[in-house]
């Protein structure tokens, strides 16, 4: 017999049932007698007990699509046009090498396990495949309700924790993907399962060094930290005042659930209580105040908007958020600074050269030397990865475009097996040669290691069991 899993919070609804026995009523109903009661206590107590190595995740997310053949997938024997133009290094594991402007990530590949036949067929800048392992190609690219959920989401939706100084499950940093476009992009969403299971999201102001200029394909390093929205009350605000505001907006939320009992009306009640409750937290608070780390970590992670921000999503891990995405964005409004991510259309090697890829290599090896040092990357798994990759050939501008026949991801942490190479792409690093992988499965390897069946099934719009993992396997063989 097959075993279902209908999971959910136990935050409770307005009319004191929990939202777990609000799906359990609508899965029996579903799916009629044949998945009764005592068929959904065994599903839960199932995946209760379901073992899983990581107690987080923090996936750093590149935006743009890396040119992975130009970081961890050289051919250093393709023609002239195709080849990077760096050398291949090797790294602490025998018989893997990854690019000259690595050399700090060459000393973590003992911990570190590379794919390099990742690929989809979705479309460019695409983002779902890689927060939801859902590979449909879509009319565009913002982000819709009828969407899959993230696995951020998904771990938000399993949260069972409340209370006022409890921490969301799912921290999106260090701001909407796409904000410094201003063109919010899908992926990381709820989706069909609520926006009160969107990420919390934090806000920056990204910055540059003064007495320099930024234009396209001369990208500067962008300073700045992830900030919390609204965290202080603004100056004119008494806490007094503050409590009659809120004792105002329950009595109109109160009217609200007397008229109508509405998705709506629970959404906004739930988020609501919810940006309340983050007033107050100081556990929050806390997490984002590097202040209060030692100066030398600060500086190990570079001072930049994307190590700052993987340092406070080390902070947040330590205080148990279950799924943190750190996002290294492009930032072309409200004003020029790197206009190109990694979208190296133009002025590919000179980018990476002088400026991606050195602000990665310094992050990814801060991130998993803090992480080992204070003993939690045995339970954090960090993962890598963009929407998709870069051309084999080189464009007339020295740069490369969209690709999504091949490309690379990388993990490392709790329950990767280190030093291990999955997959292969062909002389040109054009299409997959052996092994192709997908983004579901990427998606199924992260709930599998964190303990969350990639079978489980959530209820979509209408109520029908969803599988997170799209039943999909995990990748094995990266699995310690």
């Amino acid at each position: 017999m097959t075993t279902m899993r209908m999971l959910g919070s136990s935050r409770r609804c307005c009319d004191g049932l929990t939202r777990r026995e609000t799906l359990a009523a609508g899965a029996l109903t579903f799916l009629g007698s044949g998945f009764n009661h005592e068929h959904l206590l065994a599903a839960q107590a199932a995946n209760q007990g379901h073992a899983g190595k990581a107690k987080s995740v923090i996936l750093l997310y590149l935006l743009g699509g890396a040119a992975t053949q130009d970081m961890y997938d050289l051919k250093p024997n393709a023609p002239t046009g195709v080849r990077s133009e760096f050398a291949p290094i090797s790294t602490n594991v025998p018989g893997i090498q990854v690019c000259e402007h690595l050399p700090q990530t060459a000393k973590w590949m003992h911990r570190t396990a590379l794919i390099r036949s990742l690929n989809h067929k979705a479309g460019c800048h695409n983002c779902l495949p890689s927060y939801a392992g859902y590979e449909a190609p879509l009319p565009d690219q913002h982000p819709h309700d009828t969407d899959p959920p993230s696995m951020g989401s998904v771990c938000e939706f399993l949260n069972t924790k409340s209370g006022p100084d409890e921490l969301p499950a799912y921290v999106y940093m260090p701001n909407w993907l796409g904000w410094g476009q201003n063109f919010r992009r899908g992926g990381p969403y709820g989706g069909f399962l609520g926006k009160k299971y969107d990420p919390f999201t934090t806000e920056c102001v990204p910055t540059m060094d003064a007495g320099i200029s930024a234009a396209a394909g001369n990208p500067q390093t962008v300073r700045g930290q992830p900030i919390l929205p609204d965290s202080a009350l603004p100056t004119d605000i008494t806490i007094d005042r503050f409590s009659r505001r809120k004792d105002l907006l329950k009595q109109i939320d109160d009217e609200h659930r007397r008229l109508e009992r509405s998705g709506i009306v629970e959404r906004y009640s739930e988020t609501q209580q919810r940006a309340f409750g983050m007033l107050g937290s100081s556990k929050l608070v806390s997490a984002f105040d590097i202040k209060n780390e030692k100066p030398e970590v600060v500086a190990r992670y570079g001072n930049t908007l994307f190590g700052n921000t993987a340092l406070v999503a080390r902070r947040l891990v330590e205080q148990g958020v279950r799924f943190v995405n750190v996002t290294f964005d492009l930032y072309e409004r409200p004003k020029l600074i790197d206009y190109d991510a990694w979208d190296t259309h133009t002025n590919n090697f000179k980018i990476l050269k002088n400026n991606k890829l050195p602000v990665f290599d310094q992050v990814y090896s801060a991130l998993l030397e803090d992480l080992e040092v204070r003993g939690m990357l045995d339970e954090t798994l960090v993962l890598v990865m963009s929407e998709m990759g870069r051309t084999p050939r080189v464009n007339g501008n020295a740069g490369r475009d969209h690709w999504t026949f091949c490309y690379g991801a990388m993990m490392a942490g709790a329950g990767i097996k280190g030093g291990t190479v999955v997959g292969a792409s062909d002389e040109s690093a054009a299409y997959v040669k052996e092994r192709p992988v997908s983004t579901t499965e990427i998606c199924s390897t992260v709930y599998e290691l964190l303990g969350i069946g990639p079978d489980t099934r959530v209820p979509d719009r209408v109520g029908r069991p969803y599988s997170v993992g799209m039943d999909a396997e995990p990748i094995w063989e990266l699995i310690g």
